[in-house]
C-alpha cells in the first residue's frame, strides 16, 4: 500500500493563472507559500523563518472558483497529491518541476469580515452575560 497525500495551509503568492483547454476544461496554476516560524535555540542561536514555495494546480470546478475568488495574499487550505514532471526549456535544458494537484481547497481568508465590521463588535457583548452566568454555576 502507498499514499500520496499533501495538506498545506499557506498564502497565495501570485494571482491564479487560469486557462481553458480546447475541450473547455479550466486549469489554474499559482504559487503557495508556507512558512515555518523561526525560533531561538537554548544557546541563543537564532534560527530564521523558512518559507517553502509550492506550485499548485487546480482543475475544472476548483480552477473556476480560483479564477473568481482567489487572490494574491489569500490564505488557503490545499489538499491533494504530489506530481513531478520534466520538460525541456527554451534552451533545450531538461528541467524538473514538482506540483501539487489539488483535490480540495478551502478559502481561509474571510471576505465577509471586511464588509461587515460591526458584526464582531456586537458578538462579544451578546456572549458576555452568558459567560458570567456559566461561571456562577461551576462546581469548583
Amino acid at each position: 500500500m502507498s499514499v500520496n497525500k499533501v495538506i498545506l495551509i499557506g498564502n497565495v503568492g501570485k494571482e491564479p493563472d487560469v486557462r481553458y483547454l480546447d475541450n473547455g476544461v479550466a486549469v489554474a496554476t499559482f504559487s503557495l507559500a508556507t512558512t515555518e516560524r523561526g525560533y531561538t535555540l537554548q544557546n541563543g542561536t537564532q534560527v530564521p523563518d523558512r518559507t517553502e514555495w509550492h506550485n499548485i494546480v487546480l482543475w475544472r470546478g476548483l480552477a473556476e472558483v480560483a479564477e473568481k475568488y482567489v487572490h494574491k495574499g489569500d490564505k488557503l487550505y490545499i489538499e491533494g497529491k504530489i506530481r513531478s514532471r520534466s520538460y525541456d526549456d527554451q534552451n533545450g535544458v531538461k528541467r524538473n518541476i514538482v506540483e501539487i494537484f489539488a483535490d480540495n481547497m478551502e478559502m481561509l481568508t474571510s471576505r465577509s469580515a471586511a464588509s461587515q465590521p460591526q458584526a464582531p463588535q456586537a458578538q462579544p457583548v451578546a456572549q458576555q452575560p452568558a459567560a458570567n452566568n456559566a461561571s456562577d454555576d461551576l462546581p469548583f
